[in-house]
Parts: C-alpha cells; sequence; structure tokens
C-alpha cells in the first residue's frame, strides 16, 4: 500500500464522517418534522425507516469515501 494512498484514504475518512454528520443531520431532522404517524406502530416503523437510512448514509459516506480517497491519492500522487 503506498503513502500516498493511506493518506488520502485517512483524509476521506475524515471527510466521509464530516460530510455523514451534516446530511445525516439534516436528511434525519426534515424527516422528523415530515412524519405523520398517528398510532404508535406506525411512528415506530418510521424510526425503523430512519436507522435502515441512517445505516445506509453511514456505510455509503464513511465506507465509501475512503476508498475513493485511497484511489485518488495512490492515482494523482502514485
Amino acid at each position: 500500500m503506498s503513502q500516498a494512498g493511506a493518506i488520502g484514504a485517512v483524509i476521506g475518512f475524515v471527510l466521509g464522517l464530516l460530510e455523514y454528520r451534516i446530511v445525516s443531520g439534516v436528511v434525519i431532522a426534515a424527516l422528523r418534522r415530515t412524519d405523520r404517524s398517528t398510532t404508535q406502530a406506525e411512528r415506530d416503523d418510521y424510526e425503523r425507516r430512519i436507522r435502515w437510512l441512517q445505516v445506509a448514509l453511514a456505510v455509503l459516506m464513511i465506507g465509501g469515501t475512503p476508498v475513493m480517497g485511497y484511489v485518488i491519492g495512490r492515482t494523482v500522487f502514485g
């Protein structure tokens, strides 16, 4: 593993974590504001779906951005 790739992966991880915190905060807050659930079962289902969205965002942003950073670091700085 090249040093440039490792540095790119670390930078990608930090940026992915920051991006996740910002995007998930905004999206989850907006979803909770638009919740039209009337029963507890509907609310529980809505919260379950929000948790799945958080997991998907975390995998894509925190997991994908370091890979992209590695590839960019390796490609540009070799």
